[in-house]
């Protein structure tokens, strides 16, 4: 995958959420943690979609992981829209991912430099640098 010099990428899953930045090349990336932010997971918009009695597939849905995908894609719109962040790739566990999709601004769309469906959040960096570079 394509990674901009200086771009972020947004480690989340249902509970954890990691700002990284590539000072690296855009096909040998080199992450640096930025920030781990204390998000307020108050967006339970999910539930609606999801008061059926067992989810699609027979997979269990927790609304406040779902919620803490949405909180992590308002943070990401907020810097998005005060220009903090130029270029951005989301990783993220298939179902946070399709949560956070959800809750996207438009200035955040802009700015996606692409997007992985998978879980990374506990992983060391430099198998982060790995995956990344062979997506």
């Amino acid at each position: 995958m394509k990674i901009p010099h200086n771009a972020h990428v947004a480690l989340v899953d249902g509970t954890r959420f990691l700002v990284l930045r590539n000072s690296g090349q855009p096909f040998e990336p080199s992450l640096q943690l930025v920030a781990e932010p204390d998000l307020d997971p108050t967006n339970f918009s999910a539930g609606i979609r999801n008061q059926e009695p067992s989810a699609p597939g027979g997979a269990s849905t927790n609304l406040n992981e779902l919620a803490h995908g949405a909180a992590a894609a308002e943070w990401l719109n907020s810097k998005a829209k005060a220009g903090e962040i130029e270029h951005l790739v989301v990783v993220a566990d298939p179902k946070t991912l399709g949560e956070m999709r959800r809750h996207y601004h438009v200035e955040l769309k802009d700015r996606l430099a692409g997007e992985l469906a998978k879980s990374l959040t506990g992983e060391p960096i430099p198998s982060i640098e790995k995956v990344l570079a062979a997506a």
